[in-house]
């Protein structure tokens, strides 16, 4: 059987700014081939010095064992700020401790179970939705992920006025706004251009005075002592335990964002991109459907323990197309990485997406193999070599709260509908916002009897 799609890699010698045009077109298509087997890559030009680190320890080093060390590229902000402002995603040290105090309490497992209705109900109105025929699956997860959202955080289901407006615009974001500016991954100089475009930072603007509305609103319910007990009201009562202050309406505005960004943005695109695999896998389809024929029409909570293979299915698409493919640190001192001086100020990048596929860690990299997780080398590769959610201090908030979520979606889904693939429409991948098919994901949707 064929592997899953993966994109072209660049010619070995490339010039600066033929480089910079490929970048700003795909962040995967413009890297050699041999960050697949490298351990570690350095990038050197007069303007600056990125290594990009592939080698466990390493990577463990940078985000847990010295993360304070190692903190988010300023220049990360650059494409992001706008619609992120100073949200939890893009800051460091005290500011974002603060932040990280605030919100990891609504996301512990208890949370969690209070929020299982609302995914469940967001995964039952998704599989009405379709329709038998040839669909673009992306379209349909994004709007599944986004209802999530809504649903989890504020009560709301995604046919809402302003859940409806805020999804529009999204659309038309995430297309024109790549997960990582140019400057982010490379830090150009100054006199360079970041080719921001316009209509990206309209949509964001359009987008936070939407969720400027809906924080407001839940501000005057938890005044009025009406506001329903989701996410959204755990996060603003939750009082930083060192200093006793809550979130003010423009900092819980920076955080709704990211909280959309992270929570819709990149399920929607792993969620896709799993149920291409299994459209193409129909062994790994039936198993799925199985398990989910077990799961029922009325799921609890400890019902998710049905799903064993679908989540291994949900990881391995997190594996062969991580939503988020490449994260950027700083060097805040000179390092010494593999027989290299690391001079202070030195980008350092870890890519999941190459950390993921990579020839000397995971046995047939390209291939999608479900149970690979069941053996002895995947466990290990799982615990070394697979950071969808980046790891250690600075792990996504959300990890916990996408694991219940992309296996519960995909078999609510697969209870009603089986999925063919379309013979003449494989997906491109390429880096936007997140991890995307260039002209979307198309298949076959048909009604299970």
């Amino acid at each position: 059987m064929m592997h899953p799609p993966k994109p072209a890699s660049r010619p070995e010698k490339t010039s600066l700014w033929r480089y910079v045009k490929l970048f700003r077109d795909d962040i995967l298509s413009a890297q050699p081939a041999k960050l697949y087997r490298a351990k570690m890559a350095e990038f050197k030009t007069p303007f600056f010095r990125s290594y990009l680190v592939n080698q466990p320890d390493l990577i463990d080093l940078v985000l847990k064992e010295r993360p304070m060390d190692f903190p988010k590229s300023n220049r990360i902000s650059e494409g992001l700020r706008p619609l992120l402002g100073n949200s939890v995603f893009l800051t460091n040290g005290e500011t974002w401790q603060r932040q990280r105090r605030i919100i990891d309490p609504a996301f512990e497992g208890g949370r969690l179970r209070d929020t299982f209705p609302a995914m469940v109900a967001a995964g039952q109105a998704a599989a009405t939705r379709l329709a038998d025929g040839v669909q673009e699956i992306e379209a349909q997860t994004s709007h599944a992920a986004a209802d999530v959202i809504f649903r989890t955080l504020f009560s709301i289901p995604i046919e809402h006025e302003i859940a409806a407006q805020v999804f529009s615009e999204f659309r038309d974001y995430q297309r024109t706004q790549p997960i990582l500016n140019i400057a982010a991954f490379v830090p150009l100089p100054k006199w360079m251009p970041r080719f921001h475009k316009k209509q990206t930072r309209v949509a964001a603007r359009s987008i936070r005075a939407l969720i400027t509305q809906l924080t407001e609103q839940r501000m005057e319910q938890i005044r009025a002592g009406t506001a329903p007990d989701d996410l959204a009201t755990k996060i603003m009562t939750t009082k930083d335990p060192q200093t006793g202050e809550t979130f003010t309406t423009q900092e819980m505005v920076d955080q709704v964002a990211i909280f959309f960004l992270a929570g819709h943005e990149t399920s929607a695109s792993a969620l896709a991109w799993a149920l291409y695999l299994l459209a193409t896998h129909p062994e790994a389809q039936a198993r799925c459907a199985e398990e989910a024929a077990d799961f029922g029409t009325d799921p609890q909570f400890a019902d998710m323990s049905k799903l064993r293979f679908t989540r291994d299915v949900f990881r391995e698409a997190l594996r062969l197309y991580p939503p988020v493919p490449m994260m950027v640190r700083e060097a805040t001192q000179p390092e010494h990485f593999r027989n290299r001086d690391v001079p202070k100020g030195s980008q350092i990048v870890l890519s999941p997406w190459h950390v993921h596929r990579h020839e000397l860690l995971w046995d047939n990299p390209d291939g999608f193999d479900p149970d690979r997780y069941a053996t002895p080398e995947g466990k290990e590769c799982l615990r070394h070599a697979f950071i969808p959610f980046s790891a250690g201090s600075r792990v996504c908030t959300g990890a916990g709260f996408a694991m219940v979520e992309g296996p519960l979606l995909l078999a609510t889904v697969l209870q009603k509908w089986r999925f063919d693939p379309v013979a003449d429409k494989v997906p491109d991948p390429v880096a936007h916002l997140t991890v995307r098919a260039r002209d979307g994901i198309w298949l076959q949707a048909i009604a299970r009897e």
